[in-house]
């Protein structure tokens, strides 16, 4: 019986489950969407939502433990710069799960883990490369013209 055993544990011993968790977090801060499988977004969601949680509360103590947890500084800096101040006014529920079907390979359920939010950047870096292509071209147009 697998009573009070809660969380998956993904086929990994403990020391390499907590690797795998540490990984999928990190890449998940740097990035702001990954896509993994279901099991592995549904395990690494509350952890992100721990990270962002100490972001929040942007004290040292709360930075080192950020630090001690994910992988690259860069994260780190990246969670308390940009990502924490974005949910500074919302109370919980960070990140997103949607279903992405199943994996070519095996069969596995897939899925998209993403900060909310993430869709607003990923426009507004798609709204400054159309503006920088115009205006090379506007540029081009100009130095025909003269």
């Amino acid at each position: 019986m697998r009573h009070l055993k809660a969380g998956s544990k993904l086929g990994r011993n403990p020391a390499h489950r907590r690797a795998t968790l540490r990984n999928l977090v990190t890449n998940v801060i740097e990035r702001e969407r990954i896509t993994t499988t279901l099991l592995r977004a549904k395990a690494a969601r509350p952890l992100v939502e721990r990270m962002i949680t100490l972001g929040k509360r942007d004290s040292l103590h709360a930075r080192r433990q950020a630090a001690a947890y994910l992988m690259t500084p860069a994260a780190t800096q990246k969670l308390f710069n940009d990502i924490a101040p974005r949910f500074a006014d919302r109370a919980g529920g960070y990140t997103r799960i949607i279903h992405a079907g199943w994996r070519v390979g095996d069969g596995a359920k897939v899925a998209i883990l993403e900060l909310l939010g993430s869709e607003l950047k990923k426009k507004e870096k798609k709204d400054k490369l159309r503006k920088k292509e115009e205006a090379p071209e506007e540029t081009k147009k100009e130095k025909a013209g003269a």
